[in-house]
């Protein structure tokens, strides 16, 4: 009888699922058990072990239906920031994305060497330094010298901010002040002394350079250059596109071969233009890169099924890899959206012209047939290279109507014949898509209404409509088909992945959950279904708010990556983002691919294209997104504050949309503006924040404030650059037990004032032993 293999140590697991992580492998419970040659009782040994890894944070997945992947471990390639020198000179540096809530100090990265040595010759990378951004191949130390990783620069990135953004405020003498625009930065002005402003005008955003600091006063700086006027319309967003490095500019070489481009022509693609497939969009779009059509399966062998098509614009035809355009688009990442300006990835006449699907108009495209079962699963699919001829542009206000019995001129010729197959064609849709059960968060959102200078004229939420919905399934269909149909090629791809919650949040989550009743359960495998009836249980209720956004902060960050570990929110095991390669470099990649291992055509993915470049780019496009995203957000938070500067002293409802030591994040209902209560303001009473609670609590009267709860605050000041507010607590808290006496005391009710504090009171927030809650 053969002896059984013994039972690897926990350490030789996590080795063996990084490398083969890193040699583009999928890993679950059968491949670790076959490389160890483990028998039956092994197996059983193999499967409790891999649950006490999950649990203890040491790994991610189940490694049955997602596979395994190191909790926390880094990447083989990874963006990182440079940190320091060591006292060996060496540069140090860490991830420059990194939750240390969840995953505790970030790992320190030892930077190698170049392999030329210290003499460089002319054409090499350029030397990274303290403060740049760069790309590296990490390799893992497991400690050795204090180092997790060692780490060979691929890319520097972007060098060390030199420079400092604000508004240049001039001087009767001919000097002038910098304005910062950081919110951390408020109140830290700089001096910019006559014969340094440049040519720099009041009001004018800048760059400068520090020249001097000291302790007692503010530091000296130079105007490096102007940028343009803060007064001038659509400047606001021109803050945040400088502030963030956001390329915004196309270099001739890129416009050029735009100008250039052919229309396109019906070489190596099928005939489609009779196809009636529409464009359903916002009513303001520009560009329309994905069209829709639905009918029913004509095949006897599917009684009750549809046929979906979505064509996507073929991007790929046009942007070609390694061209002009190809690298602008990659640095770029993807378009990025402020409400008065859009910067797109690509020039207009390809993004609005060339590739966008005008109605009545001979377009390329590459499309995806799916035929769906009556129960809305997906019986197979088929991807096309086409031209297609846009029947019709509409709005999803305009489509929905038409459903509703409400068609306009352009929509009733085509309501029977188009629009209503599509929706019957959802409704088989969304039966699979409820019995998947994705994560289901009710969070409105909110869209800034501008006038014609930039300024904001008011805040609005938009209407969910089932039309929204439609055009969202049918695109989760098309990218669920790209990733199988690329995996089942064995191509290379960029995967669109979301990891599940981290235990460490689940733990704060089921804190909340129980401060209001609710039992978070302990076993079983983590699901989205099991959040969304967590959702269902506070459907109405007074906490519906409180549980919607702690929910959503107990989720991971989606990505992309070149390894596949599935879309927890989703529910899917692969997904890949295929639809909008107009906007997403991740698409075009997704694209190529398709076109290289269907043989659609000579522009596909070159077959020298090796897992590490795909690593490399999916790093780079994630970097962007998120840059992307911060620019948005501090955009809108300033076009707000400008909106509010005017109503000083106006009171307003609104919530509490964050708590840490330093005090309390209030949304306002009306505009879902963003501003800040200091805790010095609260009242006469030391708070102490309690972190799992998400609350500030007094430690004499018991009053607290939690996340979620209802306050009526006025505001005090604006800081329209900066996208600051700051506000005035008016209404009291709930009471808790103190913890010392163990009774309850009473509250000024929701909405009544509450007393003034002492003059020069300032009260205190105790730590209590917890860590500062994140920023929002």
């Amino acid at each position: 009888m053969p002896l059984s293999a013994p039972e690897p140590s926990r350490e030789a697991i996590l080795d063996f699922i990084e490398e083969e992580r890193a040699a583009g492998r999928e890993v679950g419970r059968r491949e670790i058990a076959r490389a160890f040659g483990l028998d039956q009782g092994g197996k059983i040994w193999l499967k409790r072990l891999l649950k006490e890894m999950a649990a203890e944070g040491e790994i991610g997945g189940d490694g049955k239906e997602r596979p395994v992947h190191p909790r926390g471990a880094l990447p083989p390639v990874l963006l990182c920031e440079i940190k320091a020198r060591d006292r060996d000179g060496d540069l140090v540096a860490q991830p420059l994305e990194w939750n240390e809530d969840d995953l505790g100090a970030p790992p320190r990265i030892l930077i190698e060497a170049p392999r030329e040595g210290r003499r460089r010759p002319k054409d090499a990378r350029p030397a990274p330094g303290v403060g740049d951004q760069a790309l590296l191949k990490l390799t893992r130390l497991r400690g050795v010298g204090g180092f997790a990783y060692s780490g060979r620069v691929l890319k520097v990135m972007g060098k060390a901010k030199a420079a400092v953004l604000g508004i240049f405020r001039a001087l009767p003498d001919g000097s002038g002040r910098l304005v910062p625009i950081d919110k951390k930065a408020q109140g830290r002005e700089a001096i910019i002394p006559k014969g340094r402003t440049g040519d720099a005008q009041d009001g004018d955003l800048v760059s400068v350079s520090l020249r001097r600091e000291s302790r007692f006063g503010p530091p000296e700086a130079q105007v490096r250059e102007k940028l343009g006027s803060i007064k001038s319309e659509r400047a606001v967003s021109l803050i945040a596109i400088h502030a963030h490095g956001i390329p915004h500019e196309f270099p001739p070489a890129a416009l050029k071969q735009a100008a250039e481009a052919p229309a396109a022509s019906l070489k190596g693609r099928a005939d489609w233009r009779e196809l009636p497939l529409v464009t359903i969009d916002p009513a303001d779009a520009k560009d329309h890169d994905d069209a829709v059509h639905a009918a029913p399966d004509e095949d006897p062998a599917n009684p009750g099924g549809f046929v979906v098509t979505v064509a996507i614009a073929d991007v790929a035809a046009y942007v070609t890899p390694g061209s002009a355009l190809d690298r602008e688009a990659l640095e770029r990442g993807n378009s990025v959206y402020f409400p008065d300006r859009v910067v797109p990835m690509l020039p207009e006449r390809i993004s609005n012209d060339l590739c966008s699907l005008r109605e009545n108009e001979d377009r390329p495209a590459l499309a995806v047939r799916i035929v769906l079962k009556a129960d809305g699963s997906k019986k197979s699919h088929s991807f096309h290279r086409v031209l297609m001829r846009s029947a019709a542009k509409l709005s999803y206000q305009q489509a929905q109507d038409a459903i509703d019995g409400r068609p306009d001129g352009k929509t009733a010729p085509i309501r029977e014949s188009v629009l209503m197959p599509l929706w019957a064609a959802y409704g088989i849709a969304a039966r699979a898509r409820d019995q998947r059960q994705p994560l289901e968060l009710d969070l409105p959102e909110r869209k800034l209404v501008l006038k014609p200078d930039g300024s904001v004229e008011r805040v609005i939420v938009p209407e969910r409509l089932a039309a929204h919905r439609l055009i969202e399934e049918f695109m989760i269909l098309a990218n669920v088909a790209a990733a199988e149909t690329l995996e089942k090629a064995g191509s290379l791809l960029i995967y669109r992945c979301h990891d599940e919650p981290s235990l460490e949040k689940m733990r704060a989550l089921g804190e909340v959950l129980a401060s209001i009743g609710i039992k978070l359960p302990k076993d079983g495998a983590l699901r989205p279904v099991l959040f969304n009836r967590i959702l269902a249980m506070i459907k109405g209720s007074e906490n519906e708010t409180l549980i919607n956004e702690v929910v959503l902060r107990t989720q991971a960050q989606a990505e992309y990556v070149a390894e596949n570990y599935g879309h927890f929110g989703l529910n899917l095991r692969r997904y890949a983002h295929f639809t909008s390669p107009i906007r997403r470099y991740a698409d075009l990649i997704v694209h190529r691919a398709l076109i290289a291992a269907l043989k659609l055509g000579e522009d596909g993915l070159p077959k020298s294209t090796t897992l590490a470049e795909l690593r490399e780019v999916a790093t780079r496009i994630s970097a962007a997104e998120r840059r992307a995203m911060a620019a948005e957000r501090e955009t809108t938070d300033r076009l707000i504050a400008h909106f509010l500067a005017g109503q000083i002293g106006a009171s307003f409802d609104g919530r509490i949309g964050g708590v840490n030591r330093a005090g309390l994040f209030i949304k306002l209902d009306d505009t879902g503006a963003d501003g800040f209560v200091p805790a010095s303001t609260l009242g006469g009473d030391y708070y102490r924040h309690d972190e799992a609670a998400h609350a500030l609590i007094g430690e004499r009267t018991g009053e607290s404030w939690r996340l979620g709860d209802k306050v009526h605050v006025r505001l005090v000041e604006a800081a329209p650059v900066a996208g600051a507010l700051r506000f005035e607590l008016l209404s009291a808290g709930r009471t808790v037990a103190t913890g010392r006496a163990g009774k309850r005391r009473g509250a000024v009710p929701y909405g009544a004032s509450r007393p003034a504090a002492p003059f020069g009171w300032k009260s205190k927030v105790k730590p209590g032993g917890n860590r500062p809650g994140k920023r929002r």
